[in-house]
């Protein structure tokens, strides 16, 4: 079957291809090498995400070893839609690469840096597309120890004090993950996420299980950065290469995400969820602190690229906020912010890395002005800024509006109203960019040119995909409903 090899081929080419990019990657080959792969692996994420949509989820077995005792690769809605917008977020930096890491990285570490940039690809998809509980495991320390590599090759000398933050919480957060994984393994004696969710309702109150899960949670949620374990992403973000802090912004937390719900849904399941603790209570807190103080600490923000990243923080704030509703409306909405927001902070991170590569900064001071001098780019900042407040006709009123309707079934009406409250809170600081951009003096006297035409054909694509997704909407709100079916069902 051509769709299971996908499955496996999904991840091993970019595996595979890392360590050849070292290898033949000499000059500008590199690039071309390592772009050649990221778009292979975006033609063969469409092709699992319509072979799930004609045919259903569909299993790859590694060796042909059954599961549970193989090794278990299972695309489903969810894990395919994830797959997609990973992938096509990898492909679209990929042309803004070229001339970005010309500026920012020495001639002489290309080659180890897409190395490294395939190395984290492959450990994302891998973590999207397991149905092995340590196999996640394996994958995350595959992105994560290659993404710390890649931060610390920022052309500030702070990005190695960011890239070794990230380094020690990220390993705090994987052991906590590792010994969750131990804990359900001792309980169940299996590995396999479909096994684990058939066995954990047949131990009842277990303390170990319920061990396994708080440390879980714990590991999941430094690696997604939710308040108040959030401390690593504001420095990874600002401080890392421009095609960097992209890519982690649109794909690494939401991958981490994607865990999330596999574990809470699939594993231990709604009745877990709803009936053990108050555990959609203690979600819902965080999220709407994470929304709120995200979005306050932004405003204050003198760098562009650290208000981005403390509005990342208020954005998988909003996504687990969905995921606390525990109904369809709030895991659709959730699901479909994975992806509406990595178009978003994509567009937004891909500008703002045209401004440092003309200007040579990103803070207020240093686009001033630019609205006239680089015209294409700062108007893809802005339709992603509208995307950010919610906007209707911008893929980020749909994700807003369900996640409103979401609290409105539940009766919570004071959580709609902060979700509305935190949208005005962007229309500020997005504000701000706009009128430094537009409506202030430019600092310097000398021209400014835009920036080169790959990196505003990168930005413009995912400004595009901005508008064009929130306008039509029946693919992502499709398989979001789809993911938020099998997530619900998989748990009763």
């Amino acid at each position: 079957m051509i769709s299971a090899n996908m499955a496996a081929l999904q991840v091993a080419v970019p595996l595979i291809g890392a360590p050849l990019c070292t290898l033949i990657g000499r000059g500008t080959r590199a690039w071309l090498f390592a772009t050649l792969v990221t778009w292979f692996a975006f033609a063969m994420s469409i092709g699992l995400l319509v072979e799930v949509m004609q045919n259903g989820a569909f299993s790859y077995y590694m060796g042909n070893w059954p599961a549970p005792w193989g090794i278990e690769y299972r695309v489903d809605h969810l894990s395919a839609f994830v797959l997609l917008f990973i992938t096509g977020i990898a492909s679209v930096v990929m042309l803004f690469a070229y001339n970005s890491v010309e500026n920012e990285i020495a001639a002489d570490k290309h080659r180890l840096f897409y190395t490294a940039y395939l190395l984290t690809l492959a450990g994302l998809l891998g973590m999207a597309i397991t149905g092995d509980a340590f196999n996640a495991f394996v994958f995350m320390e595959i992105s994560s120890l290659s993404g710390y590599v890649l931060i610390s090759l920022g052309r500030d000398r702070r990005a190695l004090f960011a890239s070794y933050q990230y380094l020690v919480l990220g390993t705090i957060g994987a052991t906590f993950f590792v010994i969750g994984i131990g804990l359900l393994y001792m309980a169940t004696g299996t590995l396999n996420l479909a096994d684990l969710a058939t066995r954990l309702p047949r131990l009842g109150e277990n303390f170990v299980v319920f061990a396994g899960f708080v440390f879980l949670m714990v590991g999941l949620s430094l690696k997604v950065a939710l308040f108040p374990l959030h401390l690593w992403l504001p420095n990874a973000y600002t401080y890392a290469p421009s095609m960097v802090s992209a890519l982690l912004a649109a794909s690494a937390t939401k991958v981490g995400v994607y865990l999330f719900l596999r574990f809470l849904f699939d594993v231990f399941g709604i009745r877990f969820i709803i009936d053990t603790w108050p555990l959609a209570e203690i979600f819902m807190a965080l999220a709407i602190i994470a929304a709120v103080m995200g979005s306050l600490v932004a405003i204050t923000q003198i760098n562009v690229k650290r208000l981005l990243a403390y509005s990342s923080i208020a954005q998988i704030g909003y996504i687990v906020l969905g995921i606390s509703f525990v109904n369809l409306t709030g895991l659709t909405g959730a699901v479909v912010h994975l992806f509406n927001h990595a178009l978003m902070k994509g567009v937004m991170f891909l500008a703002i890395g045209s401004v440092l590569m003309r200007v040579g900064g990103t803070r207020f001071v240093h686009i001033r002005g630019l609205g006239k001098r680089m015209p294409m780019t700062m108007a893809a900042f802005v339709i992603a800024g509208l995307s950010m407040i919610g906007v209707p006709g911008t893929v980020g009123f749909v994700s807003k509006w369900y996640l409103v309707l979401a609290a409105i079934e539940r009766g919570l009406w004071p959580v709609a109203i902060i979700v509305m409250a935190t949208s005005l809170m962007a229309v500020v600081y997005v504000w701000r960019v706009v009128e430094a951009a537009y409506f202030a003096e430019p600092e310097a006297n000398h021209e400014i040119a835009e920036a080169p035409w790959p990196m505003v054909t990168a930005t413009w694509i995912l400004a595009i995909a901005c508008i064009l997704f929130g306008l039509t909407t029946d693919l992502t709100i499709g398989v979001a409903q789809s993911a938020a079916v099998m997530l619900l069902g998989g748990g009763q």
